[in-house]
């Protein structure tokens, strides 16, 4: 964050606040506009997607340029058979890990609005979001058996540290956590609803969850700011800390390693061609750029926290 976006992180003589991005919004105004969109653009993915017609032949899973093993030498080796198959298992395992971060984010949710007005529009929103995500984890599991993959749970150590986290976060650090998980799969699902190549139930499960997850994020960035802005000094560093710790997870929990077993490959070359691979460094860091921009802006990226994004893979 520069000096001068830092001089701008003010709160102003009216009672306003603002920050490097600007003056906030009022928090009931953003939830009203919120709920009016969900009334508008919300669907039920059990009648809006055709789940009884069969894959098509020849068709991916996810976009080749977004798996993890795209460019590398083992990529190279492998038949056109083999790249869709090591799709289909990525897909499954990308849903498995957003199953995962959705159940995780309605337990925050439900923290953050347990002490606040119950009428009010910001937790009618809330609640909204995540009846949202109630249906996106239904559908992520629903598509998973439908491409004939298996589950793919993150390991028993992530698993545990977000019990952790659940526990222990600062209300900013939700949010963080929130984008994090949300931004990055964004950015991957809008390139891949509209990619021809790709079967058409995936594209359309890309494309509910982008239309629907645009709330959630615009949500999350608003309530963000304002607890940067309103929360304690011990608060916001936490949140730093924490949200950087969160990065480390995350961007290893986006490959997992039973994918490699699953479609005949070595997992260890796998996992070492994987991390070796500057195409892999540089999809994670375009994917996770929109966020950490906006995370500088409004000051999350200081200090230890910004050294834990870096080691994370995701900061360039």
């Amino acid at each position: 964050m520069s000096e001068v976006s830092e001089a701008m992180t003010t709160v102003t003589d009216r009672g306003a606040l603002q920050d490097a991005l600007g003056l906030l919004k009022d928090r009931e105004e953003i939830a009203a506009r919120l709920l009016e969109s969900s009334a508008k653009h919300s669907f039920d993915p059990d009648k809006e997607l055709d789940w009884d017609a069969p894959p098509i032949d020849g068709k991916y899973y996810w976009p080749p340029e977004l798996l993890s093993l795209y460019d590398t030498p083992l990529w190279k080796k492998m038949g056109e058979e083999q790249r869709i198959d090591l799709s289909r298992h990525e897909a499954a395992a990308l849903g498995s890990l957003g199953i995962w971060f959705e159940i995780i984010l309605m337990q925050l949710m439900v923290r953050h609005i347990y002490d606040k007005s119950l009428t009010s529009n910001h937790v009618r929103y809330a609640l909204t979001e995540i009846a949202d995500e109630c249906r996106h984890s239904m559908m992520f599991a629903r598509m998973i058996q439908k491409a004939g993959a298996p589950a793919y749970p993150v390991s028993r150590t992530n698993h545990n540290l977000a019990r952790i986290l659940k526990t222990v976060s600062t209300t900013p650090g939700s949010f963080a956590c929130t984008l994090l998980g949300e931004e990055i799969l964004d950015w991957m699902q809008r390139l891949t609803f509209p990619d021809e190549r790709i079967q058409p139930l995936v594209r359309g499960v890309t494309r509910i969850h982008v239309i629907e997850e645009a709330r959630h994020v615009r949500y999350a960035r608003e309530e963000l700011r304002r607890q940067m802005l309103t929360a304690p000094r011990w608060e916001q560093e936490l949140t730093r800390v924490s949200c950087g710790q969160a990065a480390r997870v995350f961007s290893l929990a986006f490959v997992n390693p039973k994918v490699y077993e699953n479609v005949g490959l070595d997992r260890r070359e796998a996992l070492a061609q994987v991390q070796a691979s500057g195409h892999r460094r540089e999809v994670m860091q375009t994917g996770a750029k929109r966020l950490t921009d906006f995370l500088d802006d409004i000051g999350v990226l200081r200090g230890v926290g910004r050294r834990l994004w870096k080691s994370s893979g995701l900061l360039a």
